[in-house]
């Protein structure tokens, strides 16, 4: 007889046992009950504020028109995790779980490393930097550093793995402490700020590919990125150093208008960018992931966080998306065996969906706002800004999209963008839609949820076009080399 104790993550020790305890992973997922001090290590972890970071320095709209007029730093010190990865078998490890090829793994490189189960589905996605003597440093979401650890401690390599762990959300009075600093220059006036900042011309750096500077009397380590724009650098250090870094940039772009850009604004710079970082990773259900659910403690953030929104299907399989879907055909390569390759063989590489951006209908969101404000109206999900709804490593967030009454697809983030005056959301829809279809997403809360903080409300049609992905004309035009 399966357990149903809404208590189970007090008494459960793994996400298997978690999942089997509320009976199955969508209960879990759409029904869990977490005590606060087993959420507070991760409540503002992907969304960090306090002493790891401000939600704002001026303001959010302020931040996100910077970015495409004058230019920004964006800290990147306390949101993700690394992994070391050094061995005789560290390239071995790697390349057992990148969709990447290994021939791109050299000193001076960096790849963004997909990572997906044996069926084909997307785990998450982060940044491999290759380094001397087939040494690796990865960096992104908490669970593809699970992911890489489980699969190099338990696959017999020959590997050793040293963790750095992001910042906690509520640091309970105590220092943070990590082993790099992370800074990104990003903007129009990127350029100009990064030759003052070191005396020299604009690094000759090819796009993500990294070679050491001078700031000053320190070396950094600099890698060619571009999030929003134009070109810029993605600075790199010991985290001792942070703080100096982190001055010499903001005097140098003092007279270039140089904004400091707080959580509130960076976590929607995704949104024209056309990159998905919050996804409902597919271990959840397949036999090939049970021992990896056993080895995740009930307490992980994948095992904690509430998955919203207005689609819901019984089914944990209909939220997960394959690379194809992602748009990563570019990176997948079958020039070696990943975790994943041969059911990715089998698929159509056109695919059944692909990811498009979605420019939300002003109108129809002022409906929502109007419900929100109305005495008595308590059925209104809350339509937050810049951010919209809870997309954060406790909450997932989907919502259904729909074509002439009949879904379509997905949207898994969504955000304000005070320069364009839209929202925008990043959705996997059918393959048959076009650029400047209009379509309408679901805006609420669907049922599936029982007895939690989260409850079933009114569902808003709003309406939505189709907008080409990566939104950014930069990014769109520079990101695919």
């Amino acid at each position: 007889m399966v357990e149903t104790n809404p208590e189970a993550p007090v008494t459960k020790t793994n996400l298997e046992e978690l999942i089997a305890a509320y009976g199955g992973p969508m209960k879990l997922l759409r029904n869990a009950k977490h005590r606060p001090e087993q959420l507070a290590p991760y409540s503002s972890a992907f969304y960090p504020v306090g002493p790891a970071k401000p939600e704002e320095f001026s303001d959010w709209a302020t931040e996100q028109k910077a970015w495409h007029e004058t230019a920004v730093l964006f800290d990147l010190n306390h949101h993700m995790t690394e992994i070391a990865i050094r061995g005789r078998d560290a390239r071995k490890l790697v390349s057992s779980l990148a969709i990447n090829s290994p021939d791109n793994f050299h000193a001076g490189r960096a790849s963004q490393m997909a990572l997906c189960n044996a069926e084909g589905s997307s785990i998450t996605d982060g940044i491999l930097y290759s380094l001397e003597n087939d040494e690796f440093n990865f960096v992104g979401p908490n669970i593809a550093v699970d992911w890489i650890e489980f699969q190099g401690t338990t696959g017999g390599f020959d590997v050793e793995l040293a963790r750095d762990e992001r910042s906690p959300g509520y640091a309970d009075g105590r220092a943070f402490n990590r082993r790099h600093y992370r800074y990104q220059i990003q903007g129009p006036s990127a350029v100009k700020v990064i030759e003052k900042l070191t005396g020299r011309p604009f690094p000759d750096v090819k796009f993500f590919h990294y070679a050491p500077i001078q700031i000053g009397g320190i070396t950094t380590t600099a890698l060619r990125h571009g999030m929003v724009g134009a070109a810029g650098l993605e600075l790199f250090g010991p985290f001792e150093q942070r703080e100096e870094v982190r001055n010499a940039i903001i005097e140098a772009g003092r007279e270039f208008g140089l904004s400091l850009v707080g959580t509130r604004a960076y976590f929607t710079n995704p949104l024209e960018s056309g990159w998905l970082p919050v996804l409902v990773p597919a271990i959840y259900s397949s036999e090939s992931t049970r021992a990896f659910r056993k080895w995740m403690p009930a307490t992980h953030p994948d095992a904690l966080f509430s998955l919203e929104g207005s689609y819901y299907s019984e089914h944990i399989e209909d939220y997960y998306v394959t690379p194809f879907m992602l748009g990563y055909h570019r990176i997948i390569k079958f020039d070696h065996d990943f975790i994943g390759s041969d059911a990715l063989k089998q698929m159509d590489a056109s695919g059944s969906r692909k990811k498009v951006t979605l420019a939300w209908n002003g109108e129809d969101v002022a409906q929502v706002f109007a419900a929100m404000l109305t005495r008595g109206d308590d059925t209104v999900k809350t339509l937050d800004l810049p951010v919209v709804g809870r997309v954060l490593l406790t909450d997932r967030s989907a919502d259904a999209v729909l074509r002439d009454g009949k879904l379509v697809g997905v949207s898994f983030l969504s955000g304000y963008i005070s320069t364009e005056r839209t929202i925008l959301s990043l959705a996997i829809v059918d393959n048959d839609v076009e650029v400047g279809d209009e379509l309408v997403l679901l805006w609420g809360e669907a049922g599936g949820h029982n007895d939690t903080p989260v409850k079933p409300t009114k569902l808003f049609e709003i309406r939505a076009t189709v907008t080409p992905t990566p939104y950014s004309d930069y990014a769109r035009e520079h990101y695919r080399g």
